[in-house]
């Protein structure tokens, strides 16, 4: 892909060609490496990043700072995501794969239910636009 192809706002992620920040052999590498990587754990890797930090934000960390952790604001707008990631990506993934993810974002999605002080109706709340009401 041709950077001046790329409008300004996104150019800078592309201005540097990895070859140019890691040299020939490590940027061959490292592209080596990733096309080994089989899609369905790239996807749920992602999709486990995704929980974990809707887990954070939600309260759910370990340790006692949890609670200065919480931020209902970004867990609904992670929440949000990983119930239109998963939602996507469960057709490509196999149920095999796609059931543990949706326990795990249903599991998150009572949780911010609980941790609400204004819970949202059902049907309503974070991801709910993609998976239905949860209860």
């Amino acid at each position: 892909m041709n950077t001046a192809d790329n409008n300004s706002d996104t150019r800078h992620s592309f201005n540097t060609a990895p070859e140019e920040a890691l040299g020939d052999a490590e940027a061959a590498s490292v592209v080596r490496d990733i096309a080994e990587v089989p899609a369905i754990e790239v996807i749920t890797t992602a999709a486990v990043h995704l929980m974990s930090a809707a887990a954070v934000k939600c309260g759910l960390a370990a340790g006692p700072d949890s609670e200065a952790l919480k931020d209902l604001d970004e867990a609904r707008k992670l929440i949000t995501a990983l119930a239109g990631f998963i939602t996507a990506a469960a057709p490509e993934i196999g149920s095999q794969h796609a059931g543990p993810l949706r326990d795990g974002l249903r599991s998150l999605q009572l949780a911010f239910r609980e941790a609400s002080p204004f819970p949202d109706a059902p049907g309503k709340g974070p991801g709910e636009k993609f998976t239905g009401a949860v209860n």
